[in-house]
This record gives C-alpha cells, sequence and structure tokens, in this order.
C-alpha cells in the first residue's frame, strides 16, 4: 500500500523511464486513475495480510479503466463499491480508450478472479481479512497496433530500469502486510517475486492465471485454482 507520498515518488520514477520501439503506448492508471485507487487502498488495504495475490500488470479493460488490479468495471462498481473519476493517458491508442467506469468491454481475468471472492467470500470485508490483490508492475504497453506487450516481452535495456522499481514496491508492499505467501497469478509474477522477496521470511507459489488466452483457465479456473492453493496448504 503507498502513502500519498511515496505513491508521487513512485510516479516520479515510473514516468523518468523511456521506453522504445515496438512500444509505441504506456498507460499508467496509478496517475490518471488515482481516485478509485487511493479508494481502493484506504477502504480496503490497511493492515497485514496472510496471502497476497499478485497479477503481472494491467489489462487494457481492467486495471487500465479502474485502476484497481484485476479490476473489471461491473465488479469493482458493485461488489467492491468504488466508482470515481478517471482521467486519460497523456497518449491513448484509439482502439484501446480509457473510459473508465463508463467503459462498455469487460475484462474476463478480473471478472473470474473478483468473482471468486465474492463467490466464496461474499463480502469484500471477508475476503480482505486474509488477502490482497496487487500487481508488480502498474504499465500497461501497447504497440502501435493496439497489440499487448507484456513487461517480459520489453527490450532488457528498458526492462531492467522497470523491474527494479517493481520489486522495490514489492518489497515495500510485503514489508507492510508481512504476509505468509505471495501467490503469483501466473508464471511471471511468481518468478518476479520469488527474485525480489528472496531476503523475506515468505513463501510463494503460483496459481493459473485466469485469461481467456489460458486453455487451462477456460475448464474451470475456480475449481483449478482452489486445488492448487490447496496443494500449498491454503483452505479456503
Amino acid at each position: 500500500m503507498h502513502s500519498s507520498h511515496t505513491l508521487d515518488s513512485y510516479l516520479t520514477q515510473l514516468a523518468a523511464l523511456n521506453f522504445e520501439a515496438p512500444v509505441a503506448y504506456v498507460y499508467n492508471p496509478l496517475a490518471y486513475a488515482r481516485q478509485p485507487y487511493e479508494t481502493y487502498l484506504q477502504r480496503y488495504g490497511r493492515g497485514p495480510r496472510e496471502i497476497i495475490l499478485l497479477g503481472m500488470n494491467p489489462g487494457p479493460w481492467g486495471m487500465a479503466q479502474t485502476g484497481i488490479p484485476f479490476g473489471e468495471v461491473e465488479t469493482v462498481s458493485t461488489w467492491l463499491g468504488i466508482r470515481k473519476p478517471v482521467a486519460v493517458p497523456r497518449e491513448m491508442h484509439p482502439k484501446r480508450p480509457v473510459t473508465g467506469f463508463d467503459c462498455p468491454r469487460r475484462e474476463v481475468s478480473g471478472r473470474r478472479l473478483w468473482g471468486w471472492a465474492r463467490d466464496r467470500f461474499q463480502t469484500p470485508e471477508r475476503f480482505f481479512t486474509r488477502f490482497w490483490v496487487a500487481n508488480y508492475c502498474p504499465l500497461l504497453f501497447m504497440e502501435a497496433s493496439g497489440k499487448n506487450r507484456t513487461p517480459n516481452q520489453l527490450r532488457v535495456a528498458q526492462r531492467r530500469p522497470l523491474l527494479a522499481l517493481c520489486d522495490q514496491a514489492l518489497q515495500e508492499l510485503i514489508q507492510e502486510k508481512n504476509p505468509h505467501w505471495v501467490i503469483g497469478v501466473g508464471k511471471f509474477a511468481a518468478q518476479q517475486a520469488r527474485a525480489a522477496l528472496s531476503a523475506f521470511d515468505v513463501k510463494v507459489g503460483t496459481i493459473l492465471h485466469p485469461s481467456p488466452a489460458n486453455p487451462a483457465a477456460n475448464r474451470g479456473w475456480q475449481t483449478a485454482m482452489e486445488a492448487q492453493l490447496a496443494e500449498m496448504g491454503i483452505g479456503i
């Protein structure tokens, strides 16, 4: 969780990074969707947690619209009860507009993850007594075509300083939340967490990413991920 001061510092450091082709657009929802993001932190983010669910980076129809990790518009509005003004990125791809909570598109990954939380815990308050949901990287990268480009696909010279900032932010989150587990939602997030947190007394695991691009996730994501949590000894 960021205080306003540490968030300002983080945003300044992120803004100083340079990204070159094939990256054509970079969205930072922590900046233009700061109001809903800070509401998420203030309402649900205080205190330690047993488990951090760690995503990779924003999706164009989720966190890029709402500022909240896996933040599918409908679920954020109705279940988390957050609906705040959202500005726009400085440069916006015409195929990936940011319309905030008016966005008509639905992000399947976010619907699956927060839908699971709602199904299992009924209320956000019950879910957040044990869990916190964060992203390893706060930036969304797009090519000129509008195609998504994930952090691990960036050129090494651009990736290295970005990952150093993301590692530092993750380490600060772990110091604040003092979790038993950091669970990467997908392999990349788990891999980065293992490297960044090697000096910390925390266990790192992996669950299946809920993206519809992942065939296994389309065969019953909730059942599969709960089986993975059970293998780690995490009961729901």
